[in-house]
């Protein structure tokens, strides 16, 4: 029964994970673009949700609905006005860009915020917890897995059904062809980010409520958010959440063997899946 707890809080922590990397996948599968700054953007939207509560006095699951818009706007200013001056056949403008981006960010947040580390208080509802059986789960985890489902089916959703969607499928496959046709790939790219934004911001919400987060933890979160992208196939977003899973199932079955196992198993998981299956388990037919 112990085995089924761990696997079970790992399936959970895989949902934090997906929604880490659902924005990066998004963003990959339109533009093929690897944000090296992402990580840092969750952190940075998890300091304007502190902010806002902070200022206004509200609970972070209403203040992420003010942030959301706000993040949003970043995202598209940051890929208008600087990304997409950097997009072409060259991968390495974009790389050292995104990387450039995430060292101010993290030496901004420092700047303002200091070192301390800072936490989302979202109430009693952080320590509530719901038996299953002979389990018990806690409910911001239980949410977090419930969320990241349906907002990766919301992007599916999207991505498939909209006009917006045909858009991004447009683009992805063939930019100057979608521009022929009316499209105007720049736009399409900017909504891309400004969206992925959005998400990056809920996924802060259940960052900054589950632990506490510093200035310096986004590179941490770019690497797991990347590597469950990987291992769900690049572009694929419910492979996203299969992926984020692997991780989060890895690392609580290390922690359960050694604490000093936890991250190295989900790195290891990681290994393992690219030696077996080196575009992912589920990678777009297109790619």
């Amino acid at each position: 029964m112990i085995w089924l707890d761990t696997i079970v809080q790992g399936i959970l922590l895989g949902g934090l994970y997906a929604l880490f990397a659902a924005g990066l996948s998004l963003v990959f599968g339109v533009m093929r673009l690897v944000n090296l700054a992402h990580g840092d953007l969750i952190v940075l939207a998890a300091y304007l949700v502190l902010v806002i509560m902070t200022a206004l006095g509200l609970h972070p699951f209403v203040a992420v609905l003010i942030a959301a818009p706000i993040m949003f706007a970043v995202g598209w200013l940051l890929q208008t006005y600087v990304l997409n001056r950097v997009l072409g056949e060259d991968i390495l403008p974009p790389l050292l860009v995104t990387f450039g981006l995430s060292v101010v960010i993290q030496n901004g947040l420092l700047e303002v915020f200091s070192a301390d580390t800072q936490k989302l208080t979202a109430g009693p509802i952080e320590v509530a917890s719901l038996s299953l059986g002979p389990i018990a789960v806690g409910i911001v985890p239980l949410m977090t897995l419930a969320t990241a489902v349906i907002v990766i089916f919301l992007l599916n959703q999207i991505f498939y059904k909209t006009a917006l969607g045909r858009a991004f499928r447009a683009t992805s496959d063939d930019a100057v062809t979608a521009g022929l046709m009316g499209i105007h790939p720049k736009r399409v790219f900017a909504m891309a980010t400004g969206i992925a934004m959005v998400v990056a911001t809920i996924a802060a919400l259940y960052l900054g409520t589950r632990a506490n987060f510093d200035p310096s933890i986004g590179p941490a979160r770019l690497i797991y958010a990347f590597e469950a992208v990987i291992i769900g196939g690049l572009g694929s977003l419910w492979g996203t959440l299969i992926g984020g899973m692997v991780i989060g199932v890895a690392q609580t079955l290390g922690a359960a063997v050694s604490p000093d196992w936890q991250i190295l198993a989900g790195h290891l998981a990681f290994v393992v899946v690219l030696l077996v299956r080196p575009r992912g388990l589920f990678p777009r037919a297109n790619d």
